[in-house]
């Protein structure tokens, strides 16, 4: 099942062949011939064909989706956390920067660019692989969702570096204050590299490279395939128990601290 799904998704993201699109739209056309009839049976006026074969059968919006749930739960958390600034580091524009910007204001950096200027959001283009120079402590409040798994395997245009997370997750601890609050979200399972896609993590990388950085964890959240969203109990069980799974989204909360 879950190599069908892989299949699925090199298909439609990367040569755009939506096999369950095209097997919904063959169904679909009897439909469409049908209403289209009794339809001009009762209008005179001009009529001009653009069949959309696929949506009888579809839910009102897209809420199966990882991102959804993902961009919805941390954007929630800042809005009752309400920072003095908040910073992202290349998460979705379209989903969990919009959900952000709707309430507040949010300082966006990602080493693509962003052309328009979207109302609430300040815009730097940046590869936070490198160093961000006299930035420290320049935030009490941090998100990077589903970024840091591409950092250094070329996907966004980035230099090629097998530690190109390591440099990413180093620089951006930095910019926090001691009590910023930072929300990390990625990949977690059992650990490999799908060049060029992303990195699936064993949790316990993460949260020891964290620890290194003065950021220590305070809560774990993991939405597994399906959509299940569980809150883990943050302990070397349950982290054994996540890196030996083959994949699910993790998104995790680290407090910075002076010691760790």
């Amino acid at each position: 099942m879950y190599g069908i799904r892989k299949l699925s998704w090199l298909l439609s993201a990367q040569f755009g062949i939506n096999l369950q699109m095209m097997f919904r739209s063959i169904c679909g056309l009897p439909q469409y011939v049908c209403d289209f009839f009794k339809f001009r049976s009762n209008y005179s006026g001009k009529l001009k064909l653009l069949p959309c074969l696929h949506e009888w059968h579809e839910e009102g919006g897209n809420t199966r989706d990882e991102y959804f749930w993902q961009d919805l739960l941390v954007a929630r958390k800042i809005f009752e956390a309400k920072p003095d600034k908040h910073v992202d580091i290349g998460s979705r524009v379209d989903g969990f920067v919009a959900h952000v910007a709707s309430f507040r204001e949010i300082e966006v950096f990602d080493i693509r660019p962003i052309i328009i200027q979207i109302p609430g959001v300040i815009f730097n283009q940046f590869n936070f692989m490198d160093s961000p120079g006299s930035m420290t402590g320049y935030c009490d409040s941090l998100s990077c969702l589903h970024s840091l798994e591409h950092f250094g395997l070329g996907r966004y245009g980035d230099p090629i570096d097998p530690k190109g997370f390591e440099y990413g997750l180093i620089n951006m601890a930095g910019l926090l204050k001691n009590g910023g609050v930072f929300y990390l979200s990625v990949p977690i399972g059992r650990a490999c590299v799908e060049f060029n896609a992303h990195r699936v993590f064993d949790p316990r990388v993460i949260i020891n490279l964290c620890n290194m950085n003065a950021l220590k964890l305070s809560a774990l959240s993991v939405i597994h395939q399906g959509n299940r969203i569980i809150q883990v109990m943050p302990n070397e069980s349950e982290f054994a128990i996540l890196a030996n799974q083959r994949y699910a989204l993790g998104i995790f909360t680290f407090v910075k601290c002076a010691t760790v």
